[in-house]
């Protein structure tokens, strides 16, 4: 197979990072051909509702996936924030590229941080996550929904629709839009999504010389971190409907791994660390989530789907 088409969402973003892949698969093999091909996803097309008001299972995956079992595409190329902790059947994520900074940014039309925006300020942000975090610092903030691509939330906040905009580190960096950025969210204060800033490669299982390939881009440290935060979210079987976060990292050849449950209203968040081998990273994620659940985090997780279901 010479020509390889790559499945990509058709958002800016989503064409910067699936070209950015393209271009590092190019320069190993220069001999083939590749062909972009972009999927429109469920999550793309619903623009008018909260994401974990819609579900969690592959929002923007689900139909590229599908391609993937159909032959229409041999690659794709997700963020891997957006990647179910079970992928279908066939099909498996056959490397991660080196992770952007994770972190959470703030962006203010006044240019204050996050510590200094008057009471009863508006953020916007449709995750969850943030909301739980942001609200256990500050509780006399006001979270407002928003979906949409950066340009679409930028505007948003231009008419003033809210304060200030909370966005993923990443995405902004890769549209080459730092130069709006307020402030840095520290990692002590708001951790980021499972697999946040890191790019996966998905294709079909069995495919060896592909496979040989797309491993060329893989970095280890990267993987095995997102393994383990993608095996702590599979065991607490979170979603976007819940407020989970968690960071990898590798550090004096260890991976160590932090992470938090919390409440909607975020009066309660519950945050532990464990460490160990990168070559058992997913053990590392499940010992973890095992911690918090022992620590109070299952009452937590119960009561938030019992509340997020009453209330929708």
């Amino acid at each position: 197979m010479n020509k390889v088409v790559v499945g990509s969402r058709g958002s800016k973003l989503a064409l910067i990072q699936a070209g950015h892949v393209i271009d590092r698969l190019r320069g190993i093999a220069p001999e083939r051909e590749f062909e972009l091909k972009i999927i429109k996803t469920t999550g793309d097309k619903i623009l008018d509702t909260p994401l974990a008001r819609i579900g969690d299972k592959g929002l923007f995956v689900k139909e590229i996936e599908n391609a993937l079992l159909q032959r229409e595409i041999d690659l794709a190329v997700h963020s891997m924030k957006d990647v179910p902790t079970r992928i279908q059947p066939g099909l498996t994520i056959a490397a991660i590229t080196k992770r952007e900074d994770p972190r959470d940014v703030l962006l203010s039309g006044s240019g204050q941080k996050l510590m200094e925006l008057p009471a009863g300020a508006t953020l916007g942000t449709g995750s969850l996550r943030r909301v739980a975090q942001l609200l256990h610092l500050r509780p006399d903030l006001t979270c407002v929904p928003v979906r949409g691509n950066l340009e679409t939330r930028l505007d948003k906040l231009k008419e003033q629709q809210f304060s200030a905009l909370v966005l993923a580190y990443a995405g902004l960096k890769r549209l080459g839009r730092l130069e709006l950025l307020t402030e840095i969210i520290p990692v002590n204060l708001c951790l980021p999504a499972v697999g946040q800033g890191a790019l996966g490669i998905e294709m079909r299982e069995g495919d060896t010389t592909l496979e040989q390939l797309i491993l060329s881009i893989n970095d280890s440290s990267t993987h095995a971190a997102v393994l383990a935060e993608r095996a702590f979210l599979r065991k607490l079987e979170g979603g976007c409907q819940v407020p989970i976060g968690a960071l990898g990292e590798i550090r004096g050849g260890k991976l160590h791994l932090q992470g938090i449950i919390a409440a909607l209203d975020g009066s309660t968040v519950l945050r532990d660390e464990e460490r160990g081998n990168a070559s058992a990273a997913e053990q590392v994620g499940l010992r973890l989530a095992e911690k918090l659940l022992a620590r109070g985090g299952a009452s937590i997780l119960e009561k938030v789907r019992r509340d997020f279901n009453n209330n929708g």
